[in-house]
Parts: structure tokens; sequence; C-alpha cells
């Protein structure tokens, strides 16, 4: 058997009692909402590391094999 959520934090009745206000809900059932999005959201992450990975795949993509730059040509591109 669980234990109900007993929460006496003033800041977390505020905004649920806000959140529930806005959706015409009860609070408990805007806190189960919110809650539900949440680890909905948290779920749904795709971690750093993959979304840079992909980042790199779709660059490296589009530069294609172009030639190198040489010390000059990049020096140049910092002093514009």
């Amino acid at each position: 058997m669980t234990s109900p959520l007993n929460i006496r934090n003033p800041k977390a009745h505020a905004l649920a009692s806000k959140l529930a206000d806005l959706r015409r809900v009860s609070i408990t059932e805007a806190v189960v909402g919110a809650l539900e999005a949440e680890l909905r959201r948290e779920q749904g992450r795709i971690p750093l590391s993959d979304r840079l990975e992909a980042l790199a795949d779709r660059a490296l993509t589009k530069a294609g094999s172009g030639r190198a730059v040489d010390e000059d040509e990049r020096d140049a591109l910092w002093t514009r």
C-alpha cells in the first residue's frame, strides 16, 4: 500500500493552486497532470551526446570533402 503524498511547501502549494485554477481542475488533478507531462518530457529527451553527434554528422555531410585551409587563410578569417 502506498502512502499519500503530502507536500507542506507553501510555494509548491501556491504553484499547484495556480495551475489548478488555470486548468479548472482540482489541485490533485493539476499535480498529477503536471507530473505526467514532466515525465513524458524527460522520457522523450535526447541525450546531449546524441544531439551533438547528429549535429556533427550533418555538418560533416554539408562540408563534404573540401580542401584543407592553410594557416594564412585561417588567420585571415579572424582578422576581418
